[in-house]
């Protein structure tokens, strides 16, 4: 070939690059029919609720006698929230994922929360082939990413769709910190920084070599979420940063999207879509035989069947279980609930009877000064009337373990004021949470006073691990319970903290001014165990109406 035929075979081959990184599919013919992805994210082992597993098996089998191309994925955050989750470190979450059928998935933070190991081992008992591009691993140990890709190809009868997968960098402090790390340093990296500039690029990447690798189009299997909280790690601005992407189906936020268009970096059309959380939709990705790609949700209320033999496989994992968890073990003459009446969520931005439950538990148990619960270690209510142990378990669905240390003053205020940085004056805003963390201290044996006229100066790493306060504090008038009295905290005094393995030695949520100090109680009893036996032995099984009402621990002004 003369140097001009190979001058037009270059710029040829540069054209459709580059207009494949724009998201042009025009280059194949499609199939004769649709294609159809289903997409789940958020189940959070809510295996019933809405629509739930039974319902997109139906779904999924009335959808394959239409078109014979269905495909079916998840976006994270599948094994961990509830009691089936609990008892078997998300186990049967896997096995029924399997009978119906998951064909991709990506890693959510909570996917994290059994550890490594365990993770390993879900991933390899799947089905479906987990996708994940934004995790690089610079350990010894055996790891969980062996059996990942940062990317699959599925053709549809020749027309080529890209899955890439993308994971929230946040999952470092969401989920446990130590669990990324060996030797007590971080070997994980998911390639967050505060301009989010390595998680563009480490996206960009796999979308090209996809796109080089026969992709006509590209669907992000997303946990990144929309929060403003998330930016500039969320899905908007990966999108706004990157070219070659056409659809972004996401989780992470519980955002309920049908769909929304956002402009990529070139400025070209993206869709965006999200389900919400425990099956509340289905969403539902067409691309048609005529090149049309849309994204709507369907809910319980439009779709009401269930396939019968997945209802079947869900009630013998049920069985195997219920009997012993279903016990009664407590009563109480209230409900305790983590929302108020129109369901907005308030334990993490708020004072409320639950979290101070939760705390006085940590505190009494451990026979400590300080009790704190993070509210997002807080995932279900309690009922008035009996109370069981998978009511329970739900609360504390973690399985994290109790934890005793000796920390002084200064550290319990840095702890105050990191919790509190995202507190507003309300709660919410209509039936929207606003000020919500997951990091929100539900404290016993601590009064204080946040000041919301006062912006946060707490400052983070790249990580968003805590690194101090730059300037005024808006944590004021904490006051600590001394012999039956209310006094002022002493900054250079110590005092006893009882909490969990994940606040106190693993930084989790941020929260990293404990872990260098004496541990007093080291991964004690497990953190529902630790609510049991407070409700149980030192309640003595009866909640009477003790905690009816919030009792002024903490000010919002």
């Amino acid at each position: 070939m003369n140097k001009g035929l190979k001058a037009i075979a270059g710029i040829l081959a540069f054209a459709v690059l580059a207009f494949s990184l724009m998201g042009f599919t025009g280059w194949k013919n499609l199939p004769d029919d649709d294609i159809v992805v289903l997409y789940t994210n958020d189940i959070h082992c809510g295996i019933e609720d809405g629509i739930g597993f039974a319902g997109l098996a139906a779904m999924k089998k009335d959808l394959m006698n239409t078109t014979p191309y269905v495909t079916l994925v998840d976006n994270g955050d599948a094994v961990q929230g509830t009691l089936i989750g609990t008892v078997s470190k998300g186990s049967y979450i896997v096995d029924i994922m399997n009978e119906v059928g998951y064909d991709y998935a990506t890693l959510g933070n909570h996917e994290f929360d059994y550890g490594m190991d365990i993770l390993d081992g879900l991933i390899a008992k799947a089905d479906a082939e987990y996708l994940v591009c934004n995790i690089d691993f610079y350990g010894k140990n055996k790891t969980f990413l062996d059996r990942t890709a940062p990317y699959a190809i599925k053709s549809y009868n020749g027309y080529n769709v890209a899955f890439v997968g993308v994971t929230t960098p946040n999952s470092i402090t969401t989920s446990t910190p130590a669990f990324f790390q060996e030797d007590g340093e971080f070997v994980y990296d998911l390639n967050k920084t505060s301009t989010g500039k390595k998680l563009f690029r480490k996206v960009q990447n796999a979308v090209n070599a996809a796109r080089q690798d026969g992709a006509d189009l590209v669907v992000l299997l997303c946990h990144l979420g929309t929060d403003e909280g998330d930016a500039p790690c969320n899905s908007i601005s990966l999108i706004e940063n990157t070219v070659g992407i056409d659809v972004v189906l996401d989780g992470h936020s519980h955002s309920v999207i049908p769909q929304e268009i956002v402009k990529n970096k070139y400025g070209m059309d993206v869709i965006l879509s999200s389900t919400g959380t425990k099956f509340a939709n289905v969403g539902k990705l067409v691309i048609s035989s005529e090149g049309k790609i849309s994204t709507s949700l369907i809910s319980s209320d439009v779709y009401t069947k269930k396939d019968l033999s997945v209802t079947k496989f869900i009630s013998g994992i049920k069985a195997s279980y219920e009997t012993e968890v279903l016990r009664v073990v407590a009563k109480s003459n209230v409900a305790l609930n983590i929302t108020d009446n129109a369901g907005v969520r308030m334990v993490r931005n708020s004072e409320t009877a639950i979290g101070n439950l939760c705390a006085d538990a940590y505190r009494a148990v451990a026979q400590a000064d300080i009790g704190l619960v993070n509210g997002g270690g807080i995932r279900a209510n309690l009922p008035l009337g009996d109370i069981t142990y998978a009511d329970i378990i739900n609360v504390h669905p973690f399985g994290n373990m109790l934890c005793k240390v000796n920390a002084t003053g200064q550290q319990i205020l840095d702890c105050l004021e990191f919790a509190c940085r995202n507190t507003r004056s309300v709660y919410k805003e209509g039936t929207k949470a606003v000020g919500e963390s997951g990091g929100f201290q539900n404290v016993s044996g601590l009064k204080f006073t946040i000041d919301t006229s006062i912006p946060s100066s707490t400052t983070t790493d790249d990580t968003g691990m805590f690194t101090g306060v730059a300037g005024e504090r808006r944590v004021k008038d904490v006051v600590v319970l001394k012999d039956g009295k209310w006094v002022p905290i002493d900054p250079k005094a110590n005092y006893t903290v009882a909490s969990h393995n994940y606040m106190l030695m693993q930084g989790g949520d941020g929260f990293n001014m404990f872990q260098d100090d004496e541990l007093l109680i080291n991964c004690g009893m497990i953190d529902n165990q630790v609510l049991m036996t407070y409700i149980v032995d030192i309640l003595e099984g009866n909640l009477k109406d003790r905690y009816s009402s919030i009792e002024g621990r903490i000010v919002i002004k």
